[in-house]
């Protein structure tokens, strides 16, 4: 019988190696069973979350405005010393990559003055030409199947920017959003008076405006979500459950951090630290705008 021994098991005591390997797998068997359980974002078929997106360098590489003054100045709306100052502005935007106030602001006043006689509706279809001249090519992929993501979940989605009105909407309607906020130039009898309806859609006033408008809407704020790369859209961001800082400045990167924010940077193709896309966005490219465009805001007449 001594002979079958080989055919008894052995009982043997576990080593410090095998008990750490049985711990590892249980730890890597229960964050596997916590990451399946984690909600879908965004929320499939969720009518009182919506998702709102600043507009210069987060959906789009640099500043609409500037893009817009090119497109005039091709169309003999001002003269070349002009172009020189709306090119140095948007060179020093693309470089620093945070809105400086003073030029922010000087772009304000020239397009005024520029657009000041015209006609709304030519300047907005001189907008159509100018999306496709200017803008299309510089729309941030990565961001845009983020839209799209909420978009696919029946959510919607509206572009906030301090950015002419008339110049959002050409793009939250090419891009298939919702429809967009932003300023808005005076106008009498459709023709431009040089003068802005109220202050530029910057900072706090675009807090306002999603707050105004998901009131309107029936929106739970908590529920929506909204994305900037500027410090000066922390008071939209903090009205939102779901953060995100896309593309961020260093005061708005350091701010993200310590709200645990989600982050992401499309400018070098890296993922930030803290990366948490939402997971219908996906990495692949992005399907063609599906929502219908809904223009939110009317200019006085």
């Amino acid at each position: 019988m001594a002979a079958l021994g080989w055919l008894t098991p052995r009982r043997r005591s576990a080593t410090a190696r095998s008990v750490l390997a049985g711990e590892a797998s249980a730890e890597a068997a229960r964050k596997s069973a916590d990451v399946s359980e984690e909600p879908l974002f965004p929320v499939p078929g969720d009518e009182q979350a919506a998702a709102f997106f600043d507009l210069d360098n987060t959906v789009m590489q640099g500043a609409a405005l500037f893009h817009f003054g090119r497109g005039l100045y091709k169309r003999k709306f001002f003269e070349t010393r002009d172009l020189a100052r709306f090119a140095w502005q948007q060179a020093w935007f693309r470089l620093a990559g945070v809105e400086d106030p003073e030029h922010m602001q000087d772009a304000r006043d020239s397009a005024l003055s520029i657009v000041q006689g015209h006609r709304v509706a030519e300047l907005r279809s001189i907008g159509e030409e100018i999306y496709d001249e200017y803008m299309a090519e510089r729309i941030w992929p990565g961001t845009r199947a983020l839209a799209q993501a909420h978009l696919d979940a029946g959510q919607r989605v509206w572009l906030v920017t301090a950015a002419p009105v008339e110049i959002a909407q050409v793009i939250a309607r090419r891009l298939g959003l919702t429809g967009a906020l932003g300023t808005v130039a005076e106008s009498v009898d459709g023709v431009y008076t040089g003068k802005l309806v109220g202050e530029p859609l910057h900072g706090p006033a675009k807090a306002e405006a999603v707050r105004a408008l998901a009131a309107a809407e029936g929106l739970n704020l908590s529920r929506c979500a909204a994305y900037s790369d500027s410090h000066n859209d922390i008071p939209m961001l903090s009205l939102v459950g779901h953060p995100y800082a896309i593309n961020p400045d260093s005061r708005l990167r350091r701010h993200a951090r310590e709200m645990d924010w989600r982050l992401r940077d499309y400018r070098t193709g890296r993922k930030a630290a803290k990366v948490g896309i939402p997971a219908a966005a996906g990495v692949g490219a992005v399907a063609g705008g599906t929502a219908a465009a809904i223009a939110l805001h009317r200019r006085r007449r």
